[in-house]
């Protein structure tokens, strides 16, 4: 504790997570930079839980999680949800599935649209490239498992090592045939600008061991060495320091709790908040940037006034279908059950890096509304969506969720994800009996929510048709062959016609997160800090010296599982941070040689 002290650090990184590491690894490149790391949670490099593929979910819930939780939610007939949260090295890097994937073209140029310079597709393209390596498939892997890629649009030098699995879900070998018979084609591009299609998952995986490569395995255990990049765990961080200056605000450090005790350490340069889209919001909040009411209700002096800050919160809602399948077939539940079954696939793990300890949920197919709603019901919906702004002040952002219900859009706007096990919360399963679960995850949010410290209605017709969509690809052959019957929800009575289903009232009852949540601290573009909380540089209006770095700035949501997307904002932001620190540098130099 004491030797983090005695440092002289030019940048201090708050939360070491999926962003912060990437940041603090690219900064202390520059061996004149000394970069600080305070992270709250512990490290947990051996911890197979995190480590093994196959073991993905055996760490939400644990001492890894924060274990936050939702508000009552009206639209959810009142549900509180789970929000689980990285509180480990690696922060949700750690706990995630290891999906690997990217948006589409237009969602990064919405962020570019909305006056946000250099974040465009174009933009973005060389930095989601920076931090991977990319190991490719043989011919053999391509035809049997459809691991399709483009080389071109793919990293090979990055820390983040993808590839695709060794072992599948015994359901994957019909996925692409049974999509392919409802119209729905094999991409075989979707890491090049449109996701939509079905196609394979990248996984983050190492290629030799088969482990998790998540940012601390990755950017930070390769350069932990380096003398001027000094890591602290179970450090909490309580406030940024703030000080007054006749130009205004600036941040000199920050104030943080470890074993107990408080403790402040100081950046010569700046604080990089990269705590995530909960905890971000909530420091700035802490250190009196925020709300006005919000802060004074909570005792804290405002320095900032900015009604933005934990607000715009956009999540990828999901709900789980439930299906009875064959009883011979293999599923992640039989390892939970059978200890014997359990300890010879960690055997066959550790002995050969294959087997089922090596699987990762990969089916997934990504599809616009206009596939399986009827093109005549899309105008109806785009109108409602417009009659929720009050006349005359639809703004770009209103504009651009509203095209995109165009029956001409061609996005990726609700995932289908299947896999053999019981995924859903709410069904429990029977002895005997073995599941396979349908995912199906809303990817643009039209609702948003917020995040604030405390004082001393998902959109739900799309979400009732994907279901009816979904129930159409399991009773389609080849998958249709594996299965017994649909589970959850119920089966209708025998009158009630399949495409005629009403599954509103399930929605409400059993829609939970997708555990990808962004917004909180957003890009303002053209309107700056009007609508946002930081500008195009990341840095926060109203306060020189502070940015924030990770999902909280993306203005709006993505078509993406979000690991990919929030690598390269830590590539793009550290980029952005040198080239500011090299022009401070330079300006510093001249007044020198002019004094």
């Amino acid at each position: 504790m004491e030797s983090f002290l005695r440092n002289k650090f030019t940048h201090i990184i708050v939360g070491g997570g999926t962003a912060g590491l990437a940041v603090a690894a690219r900064l202390s490149d520059n061996p004149d930079l000394t970069v600080g790391v305070l992270e709250a949670g512990s490290t947990a490099f051996k911890d197979p839980r995190i480590n093994v593929p196959g073991r993905f979910g055996e760490s939400l819930g644990s001492e890894y999680d924060w274990k936050f939780e939702t508000t009552p939610q009206a639209g959810l007939n009142g549900r509180k949800l789970p929000f689980p949260r990285g509180k480990v090295l690696g922060g949700t890097s750690a706990l995630n599935f290891m999906t690997w994937n990217r948006g589409c073209r237009e969602d990064y140029d919405a962020w570019e649209e909305l006056g946000n310079e250099g974040w465009g597709w174009e933009g973005m393209l060389p930095f989601f490239k920076k931090s991977e390596t990319f190991h490719s498939p043989d011919a053999e892997h391509q035809a049997r498992h459809q691991s399709h890629f483009d080389a071109e649009y793919h990293g090979t030098e990055g820390p983040l090592q993808t590839v695709y699995s060794v072992e599948y879900g015994a359901s994957h070998q019909h996925w692409h045939a049974t999509l392919h018979k409802l119209g729905v084609q094999t991409n075989h591009s979707h890491f090049s600008g449109s996701n939509v299609g079905v196609w394979t998952s990248l996984t983050g995986v190492t290629p030799k061991l088969r482990e998790r490569s998540y940012s601390a395995t990755a950017y930070y255990k390769p350069n932990c060495e380096r003398p001027n990049l000094v890591l602290l765990t179970e450090a909490l961080v309580r406030e940024v320091v703030l000080e007054k200056e006749p130009d205004g605000w600036i941040a000199r450090g920050v104030r943080f709790m470890h074993e107990g005790k408080e403790h402040v350490v100081r950046a010569e340069g700046e604080v990089v908040l990269c705590a995530g889209t909960v905890q971000s919001p909530q420091l700035l909040e802490l250190s009196g940037i925020g709300n006005p009411d919000i802060l004074k209700a909570a005792g804290i002096e405002v320095k900032v006034a900015n009604p933005n800050v934990g607000e715009n919160l956009q999540e990828h809602m999901m709900t789980a279908m439930v299906f009875e399948i064959e009883p011979s077939m293999f599923t992640p539940e039989d390892l939970r059950a059978d200890p014997v079954l359990a300890a010879a696939a960690d055997k066959t793990y550790a002995d050969s890096q294959s087997g089922p300890r090596t699987a990762i949920p990969s089916s997934v197919a990504y599809l616009p509304f206009s596939h399986f709603i009827p093109p005549s019901e899309l105008p109806t919906l785009r109108s409602s969506l417009l009659s929720q702004s009050p006349p005359n002040s639809m703004g770009v952002r209103d504009r651009i969720l509203a095209d995109r219900l165009s029956s001409q859009s061609d996005l990726g706007q609700i995932e289908f994800n299947f896999d053999v096990s019981n995924y859903s919360p709410y069904f429990r399963s029977l002895p005997g009996k073995k599941y396979a679960t349908m995912l199906q995850m809303l990817q643009y949010p039209f609702s948003t929510g917020s995040i604030h410290i405390p004082p001393r209605k998902p959109t739900e017709k799309m979400m009732v048709a994907s279901q009816k969509f979904a129930n159409r690809i399991c009773s389609t052959k080849p998958l249709a062959n594996i299965i017994v019957s649909r589970v959850f929800p119920p089966p209708s009575s025998p009158a009630v016609e399949r495409e005629e289903e009403d599954f509103a009232e399930w929605v409400r009852d059993s829609t939970i997160t997708d555990w990808h949540p962004v917004g909180t601290c957003a890009m303002g573009g053209k309107e700056a800090e009007k609508e946002g909380v930081v500008d195009a540089r990341l840095g926060v209006y109203g306060v020189r010296g502070l940015r924030v770095v990770d999902a909280s700035i993306m203005p709006l949501q993505i078509s993406a599982h979000l690991q990919a997307t929030v690598y390269a904002i830590g590539e793009k932001g550290a980029e952005l941070i040198m080239e500011d620190w090299r022009k401070r540098e330079k300006a510093s130099t001249l007044l020198e040689v002019c004094t």
